[in-house]
């Protein structure tokens, strides 16, 4: 399991990189690629990332079904994982489209922490390959899910 960070966040691991490149080679196939070099390729490719911290002022079990919502509408739902059992901690992560004609995958990933005084701290990850044209999708996703976080 990844450690914490100084200010106690979890740090996704490099199973997103697996969750893109399995995305990538499955609609290179779909367009008659070889889904094995597609696979292979994706590896290689940066990952374009970013990351968003938001307050919600939302009690910790309704930030977490607000958030699961609002991700849920945006993709589908690849795993929930409880960072360590007893905190208030729980992290939802999803694959959705990105860049020019929504044809990039983005794993997006929140995690939903328990704050003080009936509030809830949400960092959001997405993360994104970039090829030769740098579309930014990471970046592109994890803003505008912010957005619909915080209406």
């Amino acid at each position: 399991m990844p450690e914490p960070d100084s200010e106690g966040w979890v740090r996704v691991d490099h199973g997103e990189d697996e969750i893109l490149a399995e995305e990538l080679a499955a609609l290179g196939a779909v367009v008659g690629g070889s889904r094995r070099l597609t696979r292979l390729v994706a590896k290689l490719m940066r990952k374009n990332v970013h990351e968003i911290d938001l307050e919600m002022p939302l009690p910790f079990d309704d930030a977490v079904r607000r958030v699961a919502k609002v991700l849920g509408h945006a993709g589908r739902a690849v795993g929930s994982m409880h960072v360590e059992p007893g905190v208030d901690q729980e992290t939802i992560r999803v694959v959705t489209s990105g860049g020019a004609g929504g044809m990039n995958p983005v794993v997006v990933t929140a995690l939903v922490t328990k704050g003080g005084m009936g509030s809830s701290k949400v960092r959001l990850r997405a993360a994104a390959k970039e090829g030769l044209i740098k579309q930014r999708a990471g970046e592109k996703t994890a803003a505008r899910l912010a957005g619909w976080l915080s209406e």
